[in-house]
């Protein structure tokens, strides 16, 4: 029956003449009824290969896509996780920033109380004279000794009268005594 059919096919190559080119010869050689392929043994592939559905190229797409939305769906959650983070951590310095705020106003004020405080004791020192330098105190000090020397002498000179004058009275009362007997 091979030997039958092979002269056919011989037949319709003869008649369709010069035209036909060696790879289409080649490929009307190895078709048997004109549909199905001769089994080759060297191309030969297990039934299973055979009934293997291979994807469509718009199912591969759709895989691919569904990869790469996973990828962006996962990238998304991070950057979102990240975002929290970054407000949790915007919050935490805000609040940090007003409570420097806070103790800076706190600080000025008490610096600017300090200052007032400054000035009044200024003032009363100036006024007790106790804002002098040390060489006016020298000069004060020297001029209270001139004084105090000054009080010491008069002291002195008061006393020795007071001797003077009670050696005195003494001897006139010994003469007013001795004037009554």
């Amino acid at each position: 029956m091979s030997n039958a059919w092979n002269q056919t096919r011989r037949m319709k190559i003869l008649a369709v003449g010069p035209a036909i080119t060696p790879e289409y010869s080649q490929w009307r050689d190895q078709r048997v009824n004109d549909n199905i392929l001769a089994s080759n043994p060297e191309i030969a592939r297990s039934l299973e290969e055979h009934l293997q559905v291979l994807p469509s190229e718009i199912e591969i797409i759709k895989q691919e896509f569904e990869k790469r939305s996973l990828e962006l769906g996962k990238k998304i959650e991070q950057l979102e996780e990240e975002k929290m983070q970054l407000g949790l951590d915007v919050d935490i310095q805000r609040l940090e920033a007003d409570k420097l705020r806070k103790g800076k106003n706190k600080a000025e004020e008490d610096l600017d109380s300090l200052k007032t405080d400054y000035k009044k004791l200024r003032r009363s020192i100036r006024t007790v004279g106790l804002g002098k330098t040390s060489e006016q105190w020298r000069q004060q000090i020297q001029e209270e000794n001139t004084k105090a020397n000054q009080w010491e002498k008069k002291f002195q000179d008061t006393r020795a009268r007071e001797v003077t004058l009670e050696k005195s009275l003494l001897i006139c009362q010994n003469e007013k005594r001795e004037l009554k007997v």
